[in-house]
């Protein structure tokens, strides 16, 4: 596949919907949070796109990330938002996104990130991050597999979110305090965009 074209897969189409992201490390609550905020506002979800992916991986190939999986699992992942954006209703909630990508590439494979992902994660805007604590028990599956370096695996998102400049909330506690707290700040974005237009 040419430049060009990863570069264009790679983009998000535009989108009149508020978009929010949960970003953090593995197993820290973030697809939980995705579904239950869906619920809440009668709108859709993206899925993490790499988790079936790799699933797929390791079940067939009993392999792991490796760094040639980066670019088709950020397609995929845009992919899947582009197309969810359209059916949305006001508001459309992220698994994750390009700039966990490129965190996880830096983490995983010695900094190295590559540029057209480096360039998507940069130019990609989302309105809200939400970045998930390492405050909930850890779960293992065939995937996850940092146990030991929860701590600092956060500060690698978090130190991401602030380079990049993204306006983030810091999310702590049960799944009830989350979502408590995760409402009202969406509910400010909705109040907002209402006010403006």
């Amino acid at each position: 596949m040419k430049k060009e074209e990863i570069r264009n897969l790679l983009k998000q189409k535009p989108s009149e919907v508020i978009k929010v992201v949960m970003f953090g490390p593995e197993s820290t609550g973030k697809t939980t949070l995705s579904q239950q905020l869906a619920r809440h506002y009668n709108t859709v979800w993206v899925p993490e796109y790499a988790r079936d992916y790799l699933q797929n991986k390791w079940n067939n190939e009993r392999k792991t990330c490796e760094q040639k999986d980066l670019i088709p699992i950020a397609i995929g992942q845009m992919n899947l938002e582009n197309d969810l954006a359209q059916k949305a209703t006001d508001v459309l909630f992220c698994d994750t996104d390009l700039l966990e990508t490129k965190v996880y590439s830096k983490e995983y494979y010695g900094s190295y990130v590559d540029p057209l992902l480096d360039e998507a994660a940069r130019n990609n805007d989302y309105d809200l991050y939400f970045l998930t604590y390492i405050d909930v028990p850890w779960e293992a599956d065939d995937l996850r597999d940092r146990p030991l370096q929860r701590e600092e695996m956060f500060e690698a998102f978090k130190k991401a979110l602030e380079k990049h400049g993204k306006k983030y909330i810091l999310l702590k506690g049960d799944k009830k305090t989350r979502l408590k707290t995760a409402v009202k700040y969406v509910d400010e974005l909705l109040k907002k965009k209402k006010n403006q237009s």
